[in-house]
């Protein structure tokens, strides 16, 4: 799993946040049976940069905590077969590997929500680099039983990583 991950936040996560990202990305991908190698890109930015990037891609004016830029349509969540068929849109010509596409996370709302929810930083910012896989990975929570079953696979994942709540 290569992972491309820039830090623009002024805000300093006080955490191993590249090394909790590259294990959270390694457990998706291995629990989602992913045959590939693959790469993601990763930005840790701030609430306003969020906020713009929202309003632009999603009509949402308003920070958020993860946004995701999937490069696959998948048929079924984590359904990678049939991608070597059009192995030019999906695959990195230059590394052979699976592009899944982009993550933005913002640091402001991860300390924000962390101390919201009464957990650690290291809780929320693999929680939600974990969510935001899963999104790469095809999952929704549109639909209810979509984010039922988002839901559980993000927990599944957690508990994988042995990051709970508290």
């Amino acid at each position: 799993m290569t992972c491309f991950a820039e830090y623009e936040a002024e805000m300093i996560l006080p955490l191993p946040w590249k090394e909790l990202l590259d294990r959270c990305l390694c457990a998706v991908m291995e629990e989602e049976g992913c045959p590939y190698e693959a790469q993601v890109e990763v930005v840790i930015t701030d609430n306003a940069s969020i906020r713009e990037i929202n309003r632009e891609y999603r009509g949402v004016d308003a920070p958020t905590d993860v946004l995701s830029f999937p490069m696959i349509a998948y048929d079924r969540p984590s359904d990678f077969s049939g991608l070597e068929e059009q192995a030019e849109e999906y695959f990195d010509p230059d590394s052979g590997e699976l592009m899944l596409g982009d993550m933005m996370i913002s640091a402001e709302r991860v300390t924000e929500q962390a101390e919201t929810y009464g957990h650690s930083l290291e809780r929320e910012f693999a929680f939600l680099t974990v969510h935001s896989l899963l999104h790469l990975c095809g999952y929704d929570h549109v639909e209810e039983a979509d984010r039922l079953q988002m839901e559980a696979r993000q927990r599944v994942i957690m508990e994988k990583l042995g990051i709970s709540r508290q």
